[in-house]
C-alpha cells in the first residue's frame, strides 16, 4: 500500500508523517504523535470519546482519515491547557463539578463543550443538552456533565 506524506500542526506543534490513505485521524493521533488523551470507543462516530478540533471545529477523529488533515490544524486534549499545565476553563469546570467518573469519554466531552461554547458563550441548560447530545457517558448520569458546561459557560462571563 502506498503511503502518504502529510503536514500536520497537531496542538501547534508540526507533524510531518507518511500514513496508510485509510489510517484514521485517531489513529494517527494516537499512534503516530502519541498523543492517547483522544479515546476510540465505538469507532462509528456514535459515541463522541474521540472528539476533537480540525482547523477549530469539533470532529469524530474515528470518522476523518489522517490524510483529510493535512495542512489542517489539529487540536486535541493534550492541547487546550496553558502551556503551564493550567487547565482550561472546561477542564477546570469538568473537575470542580464532577463532571467525570471513569474519565474514558471525558477528552471528548471536553472538547465538544469546548466548541458549544465557542459556537454559543451562554447556552441554556436545553442548548447545553442538545450541544452534548452525540457524546456518550456510561458513568455519570449527564447532571454533572451539565453543571460543568454550565459553570464553564458562566467562568467565561467573568472578567479577567
Amino acid at each position: 500500500m502506498t503511503e502518504i506524506n502529510i503536514e500536520v500542526r497537531v496542538n501547534g506543534v508540526p507533524q510531518r508523517h507518511s500514513v496508510a490513505p485509510r489510517l484514521t485521524l485517531a489513529d494517527y493521533l494516537r499512534v503516530d504523535c502519541g498523543l492517547t488523551g483522544t479515546h476510540l470507543g465505538c469507532e462509528h462516530g456514535v459515541c463522541g470519546a474521540c472528539t476533537v478540533m480540525l482547523d477549530g471545529e469539533a470532529v469524530r477523529a474515528c470518522l476523518v482519515f489522517a490524510v483529510q488533515a493535512d495542512g489542517a490544524e489539529v487540536t486535541t486534549i493534550e492541547g487546550i491547557a496553558s502551556e503551564d499545565g493550567t487547565l482550561s476553563t472546561v477542564q477546570a469546570a469538568f473537575r470542580d463539578n464532577h463532571g467525570l467518573q471513569c474519565g474514558f469519554c471525558t477528552p471528548g466531552f471536553v472538547m465538544t463543550a469546548t466548541a458549544l461554547l465557542k459556537e454559543t458563550p451562554r447556552p441554556s441548560d436545553s442548548e447545553i443538552r442538545e450541544g452534548i447530545s452525540g457524546n456518550i457517558c456510561r458513568c455519570t448520569g449527564y447532571q454533572g456533565i451539565i453543571a460543568a458546561v454550565r459553570a464553564a459557560a458562566e467562568a467565561n462571563d467573568q472578567p479577567h
